[in-house]
């Protein structure tokens, strides 16, 4: 799923939890919701994304926020739990290879617990399909009528930046596709793997 539906699903988890805290439990569960994907270049859905060890951490966070109630550590359970679920997420779209709506990968999210991938369920097809747009508005929308101010426009920038991206999905990678085999071979050194070859992430 995008970038931005994570982190959407982050500021209404954290509208959920502490609708009157303010800009810091808002601004904690949006960034818990990006947080995996900065993983993005360097072994992703991987490297940063833990389905099993984010719950976890955000389950002693959570109790630790009880015992123990004040913004860090609201903050800190708001941002795990968020990371948490997008990190879940992705195991409910597509999987990790270029083309994501041909359906031929059988990696989603990589499950440090058990060692191995977890397979793509696709209920959204691919990150920038119209229905995760419909997903991104359905936890945006009600994100943007309840804030004011900068956390408002924020929300309604995300929805924004994921319309335009859902309508140049497929176009990118056709682009991106003829820019790579124009590049020079240094350039290309710093392309990500699953990028150049398709067939080693099905």
């Amino acid at each position: 799923m995008m970038a931005t539906t994570h982190a959407l699903v982050g500021v209404a988890l954290a509208l959920l939890v502490a609708p009157d805290g303010g800009l810091v439990p808002v601004a904690a569960g949006a960034l818990g919701g990006l947080f995996p994907d900065f993983d993005l270049y360097a072994g992703h859905r991987k490297t940063l994304h833990f389905p099993v060890y984010f719950p976890l951490a955000a389950a002693l966070a959570a109790v630790v926020a009880l015992v123990s109630p004040g913004p860090a550590t609201l903050a800190a359970a708001l941002f795990l739990a968020a990371a948490g679920i997008h990190s879940a997420m992705d195991a409910l779209g597509g999987g990790l290879e270029l083309r994501p709506w041909e359906g031929n990968s059988d990696r989603a999210v990589y499950d440090h617990f058990r060692g191995r991938w977890i397979a793509p369920r696709r209920w959204i097809r691919y990150d920038g399909a119209p229905e995760d747009l419909l997903l991104a508005g359905v936890f945006g929308l009600p994100a943007y009528a309840v804030l004011s101010g900068l956390a408002e426009t924020l929300v309604l920038l995300a929805l924004g930046v994921s319309f335009v991206y859902v309508v140049l999905r497929k176009p990118m990678v056709w682009a991106a596709e003829r820019v790579v085999d124009a590049l020079p071979a240094h350039v290309v050194d710093l392309v990500p793997a699953r990028f150049l070859d398709p067939e080693e992430f099905k």
